[in-house]
């Protein structure tokens, strides 16, 4: 028989040996890298964001400037720009949807700054009202005593945008909260909705947190 064509066991066996050899490098290496990354995303999320890995929903963000990556907002919070939203189910009061958004992960009753923010959360707010004539949502904007506004993150109240309804806020001396108020699901008003309720009024309410980038 043709010497060529036969490979005895003696010359398979140290070829099997290199081949393991040259392979468990890289197996060791990429299982490293794999708990590594698990330990890292344990570390930065499971401290603020309890249970984060089980909670959260990954979301794709482009950033037209610089910046293109990921972010994460918590299961059941709406992204939008550099924040996440949860709209409630259930109706409080203004001081206690203020205590409730902050047990929420350190969340805040929301604070709008733009023109942006107040459309995406009326719209928002649309989608999910029922087929009640009219619904609100607490915002983190209420009157002191002497009828000053103030937002609960201190954003001074003056340099910030504001959306009252024509003729809001109004009844100063009792009405010291504000709302968005959503009047059924074709409401077409996008910027001008806010009204200012009695703050033991039940209402919905928005929280907000920021994203974290991953």
């Amino acid at each position: 028989m043709n010497r060529r064509g036969r490979v005895s066991s003696a010359t398979a066996a140290p070829a099997e040996e290199r081949s393991c050899s040259w392979l468990n490098p890289w197996v060791f290496l990429v299982s490293v890298l794999a708990i590594k990354t698990a330990f890292v995303t344990i570390c930065c999320f499971g401290g603020q964001y309890p249970s984060l890995c089980q909670q959260a929903s990954l979301t794709k963000m482009k950033d037209s400037t610089s910046w293109e990556g990921c972010v994460y907002c918590p299961k059941g919070w709406k992204h939008f720009q550099e924040k996440c939203y949860y709209l409630s189910a259930d109706k409080m009061s203004w001081p206690e949807s203020v205590q409730n958004c902050t047990g929420m992960m350190g969340s805040q009753l929301v604070v709008i700054n733009s023109k942006e923010e107040q459309e995406f959360l009326f719209n928002l707010a649309k989608e999910v009202s029922t087929n009640a004539f009219e619904t609100k949502f607490y915002v983190g904007l209420a009157a002191s005593a002497n009828g000053q506004w103030q937002w609960v993150d201190q954003t001074p109240y003056k340099k910030a945008a504001t959306f009252w309804k024509p003729g809001e806020p109004n009844l100063l001396f009792a009405e010291k909260c504000a709302a968005i108020h959503v009047k059924g699901k074709r409401d077409p008003n996008t910027y001008s909705n806010w009204n200012n309720v009695l703050c033991f009024t039940s209402c919905y309410r928005i929280c907000e947190l920021p994203v974290k980038f991953v």
